[in-house]
């Protein structure tokens, strides 16, 4: 059994790591959030100390880590624009680390904390968990198996609703999240270039904070890409509950990856604990480095 403490257990991923904890059969020591809207602890880990402020949270680790108790990952599901920060802790108090994506917001954060970790010996484990859906999984061995010089005509729709309260958090902020780019389009550039190759050439055609869309030119295919997270188009009313959209058309063939993502969370974490793999800072150098330069484009 490995112990944890999580940083961001307030949040709307949260409850999917606690889970993925609780489920690899591991044990939550301590959370930390400054919001102490935290009841879902109740249902995983209700004896996990809870801490509002960041020092009383560092006081506790470091009396766990001195009186024996080993703090052996480090959770971090806080607001993207502090992840390299909390990633940084959890390196000097000799933990590795599990990162919600995406892991930093720019390519200079990845380079210090690669430094890092070879000062420290620790590792940083990046959650991209559409690697591990069956369908996403399914499409690259496919494409892998296919013709070494076929290029492939891609379409890909990302919708993932979120209510009205998307833009007044800490998502809609820009400047701490990165936008739609970083915060919802991590997912799609992750797997794109997971399955077709590195980047060639990307244009965006415009910045809007509830839908983006452009064009993608990979080492194996065109790909037109859009994401969102408004109401899809479709929708009968506004009343009509909220549901999610993903979809990839790949030379015609439609590959829905909507439904199954609820448990792809510990699959990760078995990846990481059990099987002693998982993705790296490495792994997610290709899509930080695009999404930097996305957001650079339509800035301008």
């Amino acid at each position: 059994m490995k112990n944890f403490v999580l940083i961001g257990a307030a949040g709307y991923i949260a409850p999917r790591h606690m889970k993925a904890i609780k489920e690899t059969g591991n044990n939550l020591l301590a959370a930390l959030d400054p919001h102490d809207s935290v009841g879902v602890l109740d249902q995983y880990f209700p004896e996990a100390h809870f801490f509002t402020e960041f020092e009383r949270f560092d006081r506790h680790c470091e009396k766990l880590r001195r009186s024996g108790t080993p703090i052996d990952y480090v959770t971090v599901c806080s607001p993207n624009y502090l992840h390299d920060a909390h990633i940084r802790f959890g390196l000097r108090i000799g933990a590795d680390v599990i990162c919600e994506k995406p892991v930093v917001l720019n390519p200079w954060n990845l380079e210090a904390l690669m430094e890092m970790e070879k000062e420290t010996g620790r590792k940083v484990y990046v959650v991209h968990q559409l690697r591990y859906h069956p369908e996403i999984i399914k499409l690259r061995e496919k494409i892998l198996n296919g013709p070494a010089d076929k290029i492939y005509d891609v379409d890909l729709t990302y919708i993932t609703p979120r209510g009205k309260w998307y833009h007044y958090s800490w998502k809609g902020d820009e400047q701490k999240s990165g936008g739609l780019l970083s915060n919802i389009g991590i997912h799609i550039f992750d797997i794109l270039t997971w399955i077709f190759g590195n980047v060639k050439n990307f244009v965006s055609d415009g910045n809007n904070k509830s839908h983006i869309s452009g064009f993608l030119k990979l080492e194996k295919a065109n790909v037109k890409w859009a994401l969102g997270i408004g109401r899809i188009e479709n929708r009968k009313s506004e009343t009509t509950p909220l549901a999610a959209s993903r979809l990839l058309l790949v030379n015609g063939e439609t590959i829905d990856f909507t439904k199954g993502t609820n448990e792809l969370h510990t699959s990760v974490y078995d990846d990481v604990i059990k099987s002693n793999k998982g993705l790296f800072l490495e792994d997610a150098v290709t899509t930080i480095s695009l999404v930097y330069n996305l957001r650079k484009q339509t800035a301008e």
